[in-house]
């Protein structure tokens, strides 16, 4: 949806007056002006190649190889990018093949008919809306996959259209195996039986399932402590317990059930309970949010597509394993976490909700155990200790005294880029216009044939006026979380800070959309504060959550400002706009909140993004204070090969909260190969998981989704 964008000035008086949204309050230290410019394509080569555009490469390379030798009768033929109009489709909610499938495959083989293909031959691995403006018309995109052998045996007319069947890299791929991988509890059941053919060991006389018992004669379970269950949190468990370990999830928030009162109460009268909330509590943050599936990690590597089955193990609709923006929403969310629970349960794995690791045992520079008390209650007395022979560090972006709890330790701490900025509101039959033009009447509140419209932009702010391209002197501003058809919501975890993120269910049916506009910051934004040291992140967050406290005037009110502000003064209305956040809204100058280089950033971003999404800028658009926590603040360094920290043995950081993770998916992969590094480190596991999953695609942590 990107396009090319000229750069422009800073200076607000040069923007259109209709466009602006802060007012601009000139610094006299700047004399420099800011450029924003889109990404810009240029030839890579060699070692400045992205990994993506080597993997094609290497796919061309391979196809010309493999073209002469192919079986084309044998195995499967992929056919990419089928274009299905949307009055020819079933809708977004049907994952089958249609006639309109058959039409855009019979247009790809050059088969006549395309009624005489039977559609038992046919499987839909991807499902996509692609409404980008360059179309005529928005479409729906499949993948599909064609059982070459099946085809032949219900159609034997196809079978000379096959023959004539060229690869072409990106669009027809020949497969002479399909790959298939199952859920993570079918992987981990193969290779159980792989342990105990080389550990000696002979399972119990039961029928060969799931949750089958094997006993490991030659040594003892080890016992290991995941703390956090969030999504890396849940996976490692799963693993861990299903290879024999002893494990113990200790949580400090509440199980969903009593979590979801706990933010009932916050929302109906404002009672916040800082050990269970938005933040914290089984499943992570990620289980009052949109709960998207997306990530940037390779939607088809054998990790993701494990994690996606075992969602659907767990509950979640077939529909997600199809669908090109897989979502979940809070209420598939907290059935599917009861679920994953009771199999934990099950397995023997003990959960200790309302319990918080307040200290790490360490003895001769290795960690023997943690130091947790009851969050319900303030009695010291309450400390209990408790000793493991791992510790897995499964907390998520939010848990600041865990960090300094960890810094204290001595164990190492990088800060780590991330992003701050504001919430943007609209209306979502507005974002259905912009996006649908007339295919808006299709929307129907998430339940017509097509998605609730979304977007997703992204712009580089050059504050030197070099080239954009070059990281090390610009800005990304960009869309995060966007949720269509959802609400904003307070994830505080302190009365004092005030921080905002956004949610939906999983119909999207809200009359609201809303997303975060962010910018990225750097160790230089927090020099400038004086913010130094390993938690110069953590303090930066928290300085602008307490602003923004300040400007709500307290009692979880959030300060808000429409988009369309010539002066300052017209911010001060007396009836505050309508918003989707419960808790109220005042009306504010939130130009007055962040520094003017961030301010400067959103503002001239933000007159992009309305070149891109043509009324985006709009009376009815509402801005919130503030979006801190995108991401992790720091990085907590750890072994390549083993998961476990650089600086502490025994100690594996995983997930979100460590750095390495940024969404629902690239967490649970994370706590996926994270598992079974654990286990072969305590001798539980003496395969290769590359062999089963390959390689880990590698996570900075800082992911733009």
């Amino acid at each position: 949806m990107a396009m090319a964008a000229k750069s422009v000035c800073s200076n607000f008086c040069s923007l259109n007056p209709n466009l602006g949204f802060f007012e601009f309050k000139p610094s006299i230290s700047r004399t420099q002006n800011t450029q924003i410019r889109s990404a810009k394509r240029s030839v890579r080569t060699g070692k400045r190649r992205y990994p993506s555009e080597k993997k094609k490469l290497e796919r061309v390379e391979k196809t010309l190889i493999d073209a002469k030798a192919t079986n084309k009768e044998e195995g499967f033929w992929r056919l990419s990018k089928l274009e299905v109009s949307v009055d020819k489709d079933l809708g977004k909610d049907e994952i089958g093949v249609s006639d309109g499938v058959l039409e855009a495959i019979a247009k790809v083989l050059e088969f006549p008919v395309a009624s005489l293909l039977p559609p038992e031959a046919f499987t839909v691995v991807r499902k996509s809306f692609d409404a980008r403006k360059r179309l005529k018309e928005p479409k729906f995109v499949y993948t599909v996959d064609v059982d070459v052998r099946k085809l032949l045996d219900l159609q034997p007319r196809a079978w000379d259209f096959i023959h004539r069947l060229e690869p072409k890299v990106g669009l027809i791929e020949h497969m002479p195996n399909k790959a298939v991988s199952g859920d993570l509890i079918s992987i981990i059941h193969d290779c159980k039986r792989e342990i105990v053919n080389q550990m000696g060991a002979r399972p119990s006389q039961q029928k060969n399932h799931v949750k089958e018992s094997y006993k490991f004669t030659s040594t003892k379970k080890p016992k290991i402590a995941v703390v956090g269950s969030g999504p890396s949190g849940l996976f490692a468990s799963l693993v861990l317990a299903e290879l024999g370990a002893e494990v113990t999830l200790i949580e400090r928030g509440q199980p969903v059930e009593k979590r979801g009162r706990d933010i009932g109460a916050l929302v109906v009268r404002r009672m916040l309970q800082s050990e269970s909330n938005f933040c914290f509590g089984e499943g992570g943050a990620g289980t009052w949010s949109d709960g998207k599936l997306v990530t940037r990690i390779g939607r088809n590597s054998d990790g993701v597509v494990t994690v996606l089955k075992t969602l659907v193990h767990f509950g979640a609709p077939r529909n997600i394993l199809v669908d090109g923006k897989p979502h979940l929403g809070t209420d598939r969310l907290v059935p599917l976490l009861r679920n994953f629970r009771q199999h934990l349960q099950e397995l023997g794995v003990t959960i200790r909700f309302g319990t918080r690791v307040d200290e790490l045992l360490v003895e001769n520079a290795k960690v023997v155990g943690v130091k947790v008390s009851d969050t319900k209650s303030d009695l010291l007395f309450d400390n209990q200790k408790l000793d493991f022979d791992a510790v897995v560090l499964a907390v998520g972006h939010s848990a600041r005294d865990v960090y300094r709890m960890l810094h204290s330790n001595n164990v190492e701490l990088v800060p780590k880029d991330f992003s701050v900025g504001l919430r943007i509101e609209h209306p979502q039959e507005l974002i259905n216009r912009i996006q649908y033009s007339t295919l808006a009447n299709e929307v129907c509140k998430g339940r017509g044939k097509v998605p609730v419209a979304d977007y997703k932009v992204v712009k580089y702010v050059d504050e030197e006026g070099t080239d954009a391209n070059s990281r090390e002197n610009s800005r990304s501003c960009y869309s995060f979380c966007m949720c269509p058809g959802g609400q904003v919501v307070l994830t505080s975890t302190n009365p004092s800070e005030l921080c905002i993120n956004g949610m939906s269910f999983s119909r999207r049916a809200s009359r609201w959309a809303n997303a975060a506009l962010v910018v990225t910051i750097s160790w230089k934004d927090f020099d400038s504060l004086g913010f130094h040291g390993p938690l110069a992140g953590v303090e930066f967050q928290r300085e602008f959550e307490r602003r923004a406290a300040l400007m709500g005037g307290g009692n979880f009110v959030v300060p808000v400002q429409k988009h369309l502000l010539i002066y300052s003064i017209l911010a001060l209305v007396v009836d505050a706009p309508p918003s989707s956040y419960r808790l109220g809204v005042k009306s504010a100058e939130l130009h007055d909140l962040y520094p003017n280089h961030i301010t400067e950033a959103l503002q001239n971003s933000i007159s992009m993004f309305d070149r891109e999404l043509p009324g985006f800028i709009s009376e009815e658009a509402l801005l919130h204070g503030v979006e801190t926590r995108t991401s992790a603040p720091v990085q907590i360094p750890r072994n390549t090969d083993t998961y476990e920290s650089t600086s502490l043995e025994g100690l594996y950081p995983i997930g979100e909260g460590a750095g390495y993770a940024g969404g629902i998916i690239s967490a649970a992969v994370d706590g996926l190969y994270a598992g079974f590094a654990v286990a072969k480190n305590l001798n539980l596991y003496t395969g290769s998981i590359e062999s089963i999953l390959g390689k880990p695609m590698k996570n900075t942590g800082f992911v733009k989704y």
